[in-house]
């Protein structure tokens, strides 16, 4: 019996690498399906002063990358590798740019009813395959209950600042830490592993920390 190593995973869900990153992890442990790993989701918001309604897309990638054609030029390597992990990103589709506190709130609640991975799973689905808004409420209610949460327990606390501070918390936490960008992982506490890896990686990790338990 392999002794359980603990993955944790920095992430938002409104970052593509972070989805594609996920999609070559996934891909990797279904490889492998004794892997070690206990995975667990930490909170790290893109765009931490993002209005807490959030934003038209058009006027954040013009703000974020000055005009249509900057966004264009940082998305193709995105768009290259989302293809290449067998996803479909609508980027056309997308109209608003979330501020993803409320998302981050629901992860750590799913985590609690050991549903995490299954929350991160909906939320990157709803946003970049479904283009649906995931700092509405009402969507995230939804996501909550199609992952067999209490919607109407989630409903209330997201009517309420239960845990926000707790999740701004440990977002600055992980900066303290020295990460400053989406996804990293962090195998066993020690080795930081940042950036969308390839499959082949995760396997070369999952080999070693195998061999060294």
């Amino acid at each position: 019996m392999t002794n359980s190593i603990k993955l944790d995973i920095m992430s938002d869900p409104i970052c593509p690498w972070c989805y594609i990153g996920k999609a070559h992890l996934d891909r990797a442990l279904a490889a492998h399906p004794d892997h070690p790993f206990l995975i667990e989701w930490h909170p790290f918001q893109l765009n931490p002063d993002m209005p807490a309604e959030g934003m038209g897309r058009r006027a954040y990638l013009e703000g974020k990358f000055g005009g249509k054609e900057g966004a264009v030029r940082a998305y193709a390597p995105v768009v290259e590798h989302a293809e290449k992990a067998g996803l479909n990103i609508n980027f056309e589709g997308m109209q608003r740019t979330p501020n993803t506190l409320n998302a981050h709130r629901l992860i750590h609640w799913a985590g609690i009813e050991g549903r995490q991975t299954a929350a991160v799973s909906a939320l990157f689905k709803a946003y970049f395959v479904d283009t649906r808004d995931i700092g509405d409420t009402e969507v995230l209610t939804d996501i909550a209950d199609s992952i067999e949460m209490d919607a109407s327990v989630v409903a209330r606390l997201l009517a309420t600042d239960e845990d926000m501070q707790a999740i701004r918390d440990r977002d600055a936490h992980s900066r303290q830490m020295g990460i400053n960008s989406v996804p990293t992982f962090i195998v066993g506490g020690r080795h930081a592993v940042p950036g969308a890896q390839p499959p082949e990686l995760w396997a070369k990790v999952i080999a070693e920390v195998t061999q060294e338990s």
